[in-house]
């Protein structure tokens, strides 16, 4: 990549970009029209009547509101403009989708404990959970039955593993947080890390965030990464 101009908008976070756009956009109008596309593409548990397999993949173009997307997106070009300058379209794609489909297998794999715990008080609980019913005032059923019912959406797990690349690969570049705050990344990287697994152990009731989805794509993206540098395919 040597002598080649920086791009600030490379091809694959471009067209990311634009197809993470183009699902939002028909999301929000085909819900106008009664028809909501998150029942098929973002990722439901297997348990769920609604699970597909493509959803491991397609969940990663669906997000929850405007918010949502607006700072995966902007993440995504943040960190994302400099790797793929770095490592080329191919291979920055290739980590882009290794480690969102990464980040739902552990969300899966973590959901599902969730899941086979609150099993083991009632058989029925599961039976009803399927069908989005759950006994009236006990609470393990109705959490079982929200967690079976309730889908994944988002590039967050990706995102992750982005971060994770940009703070192994850069990690004495200054982040400022608050646009007054300065960090190096490792650091921040590192912090984000921290929380994630944090917030996800805590498993506050309240919060909706899928935390050991960031947490999958940081794994998954050590992983790859590793495994690229013992080919001796990449430096750092």
């Amino acid at each position: 990549m040597i002598g080649q101009r920086f791009s600030h908008l490379p091809n694959i976070v471009k067209n990311l970009m634009i197809i993470n756009g183009l699902f939002f956009l028909a999301t929000w109008s085909l819900q106008s029209r009664g028809i909501d596309l998150s029942q098929w593409l973002a990722l439901h548990q297997f348990q769920s009547p609604n699970f597909m397999p493509h959803q491991l993949i397609t969940h990663m173009f669906m997000h929850a509101n405007f918010t949502h997307l607006f700072f995966n997106m902007f993440t995504l070009w943040m960190f994302g403009k400099t790797l793929e300058n770095v490592w080329g379209g191919k291979r920055f794609l290739t980590f882009y989708m290794i480690t969102g489909l990464g980040a739902a297998l552990i969300y899966c794999v973590y959901v599902q404990f969730q899941i086979n715990e609150l099993s083991q008080f009632n058989s029925d609980y599961l039976i009803l959970a399927k069908e989005g019913k759950f006994y009236v005032g006990n609470i393990e059923s109705i959490n079982l039955t929200k967690i079976v019912n309730t889908p994944m959406v988002g590039a967050s797990g990706a995102v992750y593993g982005l971060l994770l690349a940009f703070g192994i690969l850069f990690p004495n570049t200054l982040l400022y947080l608050y646009l007054a705050i300065p960090v190096k990344a490792k650091y921040f990287v590192g912090g984000i890390g921290v929380l994630s697994l944090i917030s996800g152990i805590s498993n506050n009731p309240g919060d909706n965030v899928a935390h050991f989805a960031h947490l999958g794509g940081m794994i998954f993206g050590i992983i790859l990464l590793k495994y690229w540098k013992k080919k001796g395919d990449i430096y750092y």
